[in-house]
């Protein structure tokens, strides 16, 4: 009976002996280790403490992360990965812009039967202006100057290009 305790504790410090002699990992070389996984993402940050890796930053995505987060717990010497860490959220494209005439589509009607003789011609509202865009003679342009002028629609960009 004597022996069978004696050569339980004995037994009990060799297996205490064991696990303090075990070599434990320095915070230095994991946060080594660690930085080597997070650098590929150079707005991360790593940071070991005790054991346990503490990740923070910016991720582009949601599966960068968890790959970050899953090979740091792989690490030997990690004992838990504290994720405070966010991913990057593109934001939503701003609405488009309506705009609306300032022209009134009345003397815009007007205007294109005056020039629908010329086929090249195009009248549009730009930026809320009354515009005549395209080609034309000489003559057809004085022609069509003239026949808006008379249609008095008030200011408008003559923006044609005389051949």
């Amino acid at each position: 009976m004597r022996k069978t305790i004696t050569m339980s504790a004995l037994a009990l410090a060799v297996s205490f002996g064991a696990i303090s002699c075990k070599k434990k990992v320095s915070d230095a070389d994991l946060q080594t280790q660690a930085t080597t996984i997070v650098a590929a993402t150079p707005t991360a940050t790593i940071e070991v403490k005790e054991g346990v890796a503490h990740l923070g930053g910016t991720f582009a995505s949601q599966a960068e992360k968890d790959a970050a987060i899953k090979s740091l717990k792989e690490i030997k010497g990690v004992k838990d990965v504290h994720d405070m860490a966010t991913v990057e959220t593109v934001p939503p494209p701003p609405p488009p812009v309506e705009t609306t005439s300032a022209v009134d589509p009345m003397v815009q009607q007007k205007v294109q039967d005056a020039v629908k003789d010329f086929p090249t011609v195009k009248v549009e509202v730009v930026n809320g202006e009354l515009t005549l865009t395209g080609t034309a003679s000489s003559a057809q342009a004085r022609k069509i100057k003239e026949s808006v002028d008379a249609l008095k629609v008030g200011k408008y960009n003559n923006k044609l290009v005389v051949k």
